[in-house]
């Protein structure tokens, strides 16, 4: 394909390439006196040709190449130019690197020797070949969209598969046969339903038919990679398409097989609202609520919230549908899932709370007490926003006045939570002694009877609000006093205690 084929914007773009990546304009000429060819590669060339004019799509932090130079060869090229080099990928192929200069960011370059992979069955890992052309190099990769070049400094666009088009007309399809590709690397079958996403894109009949034949291929990659594409899938623009294409040929039997039993969780008599396409509809709904692109996290809950329902569901004699403690069960299905996946442990514990707690706004019908609302912006703690944006998200009833009553709610409890706020700093909310306070006004050692002092003034702290230093003193004097009198010791309890306060008053005085 030539320029001649492109669009006068998507032209003026890729020739920008070389201007706001001085690396590849720098590099291309090193590789080309060298007599080698390079290209870069990957989604800036994709990605650009997409946008336009867009000049945001320029604004990319990594640069990938492919070579017909041996990876000895890259590194020698490569010498007296990068100023940190790494070469943990050349056993295939890859060597990175970066330049560090006076007013130029820094960015990771990776440039790869043309490849011919060959994958065994049941292997994680291609057995390396090298190529000789850039069009056997992206003949490998997953997507047409995925198998366009720019060569450097010629700039020489190269696009033997129709990627271009295919980019056009929103249709994602392997560049060889998709039975050939989807075998030699399972992985590209999750990277398709990625792509959907990302893309908002439609699949063609035969790669479809080709992904669903050999769904099951997928047990043969890592749970890292599954996760790493599954991030992406749920990041990108319509992450609806990605996730139903995972439905449609099984490939979520793999990834995700709780969405499979999501999906099948209809009662014969449909006197409650499909789960699945509610899930949809929650998903949908937390996109519009984004302000500053798409968060991960809340996506993930948005998609999980209900995965418990299944497992939970109970149809009654009347025909009626309950789902009690979906939230909790979910809870625990998430977490297992998540770490099957390898999920790191702030993201599975951020997500699995947030699917426990997202009927909790629910449980306050008559009304919110000041305590209530303490209560619950201690418990959502840093995930109190996202814990209200899935609130609101989850509300897809059809009937109007019921989802503006809901909200209206969300909207009293977030004034109600501001005002609080600015009177009490409830992000602060502690008890006013800390645990060292109380062992030396109860003259007590550490130990569990600590933290059930603690607990209790925090719980104080919530129903009444602010506390001064001598007002938790008195409720804590009066609390160890119930408690050492219920111990069935009363008086030589109350004696213990009397002396200790004494002995711990003294200490207190000579300090003071």
């Amino acid at each position: 394909m030539t320029h001649a084929q492109l669009t006068t914007d998507q032209a003026v773009q890729l020739g920008r390439l070389v201007d706001v990546y001085p690396e590849a304009r720098e590099l291309g000429a090193r590789f080309d006196a060298a007599g080698h060819e390079l290209h870069l590669v990957g989604g800036t060339v994709r990605d650009t040709l997409l946008a336009g004019g867009d000049e945001q799509v320029l604004d990319q932090v990594d640069l990938d190449f492919a070579t017909s130079a041996p990876p000895e060869d890259t590194e020698r090229i490569l010498g007296g130019w990068a100023t940190a080099l790494w070469l943990t990928g050349a056993a295939f192929g890859t060597v990175s690197c970066q330049r560090e200069e006076p007013g130029r960011p820094v960015r990771r370059v990776e440039i790869t020797t043309f490849r011919a992979d060959s994958y065994q069955p049941g292997s994680r890992h291609p057995e390396v070949t090298y190529g000789d052309s850039i069009e056997g190099d992206l003949a490998r990769r997953d997507l047409t969209v995925n198998a366009m070049a720019v060569q450097v400094p010629a700039f020489r666009f190269v696009d033997p598969y129709g990627g271009l088009a295919d980019l056009r007309r929103g249709l994602l399809r392997t560049p060889i046969d998709p039975v050939t590709s989807f075998t030699d690397d399972p992985l590209r079958m999750v990277r398709l339903a990625r792509f959907a996403a990302v893309l908002d894109a439609e699949v063609d009949e035969a790669t479809l038919a080709a992904a669903t034949q050999f769904s099951e291929l997928l047990v043969e990659v890592s749970a890292e990679r599954v996760r790493d594409e599954l991030i992406r899938l749920v990041s990108g623009r319509s992450p609806r398409r990605g996730l139903e294409l995972l439905l449609s040929t099984g490939l979520a039997g793999q990834v995700l097989p709780e969405l499979v039993d999501l999906r099948a969780c209809v009662d014969p008599q449909h006197r409650h609202k499909d789960v699945w396409a509610h899930t949809l509809a929650v998903i949908d709904n937390v996109i519009t609520l984004e302000t500053d692109g798409p968060d991960t996290v809340l996506r993930l809950a948005a998609l999980l919230h209900d995965i418990g329902k299944p497992e939970t569901r109970e149809i009654h004699g009347d025909g009626s549908v309950t789902f009690h403690h979906h939230d909790v069960v979910g809870a625990r299905q998430t977490r297992a899932r998540m770490r099957a996946l390898r999920f790191d442990k702030q993201m599975v514990k951020d997500v699995s709370e947030l699917v426990r707690m997202h009927l909790r706004f629910h449980t306050y019908k008559q009304g919110w007490t000041d305590a209530a609302v303490r209560r619950y912006v201690r418990d959502a703690g840093h995930l109190y926003e996202r814990l209200n944006a899935l609130t609101r998200a989850d509300v897809t009833t059809g009937n109007p006045r019921r989802a503006a009553r809901i909200q209206r709610r969300v909207d009293e409890l977030e004034q109600r939570v501001a005002a609080l706020r600015e009177q009490e700093q409830l992000e602060a909310l502690r008890p006013a002694l800390d645990g060292n306070r109380i062992m030396r006004h109860l003259g007590i050692d550490p130990g569990p009877v600590v933290g059930e002092a603690w607990q209790h003034l925090l719980d104080l702290r919530l129903e009444r609000g602010p506390m001064e230093e001598a007002e938790a003193l008195a409720a804590l004097d009066a609390w160890w006093a119930e408690r050492e009198g219920s111990s069935g010791r009363p008086e030589q309890d109350r004696q213990d205690w009397q002396e200790r306060r004494d002995r711990q008053d003294r200490r207190d005085g000579e300090v003071g």
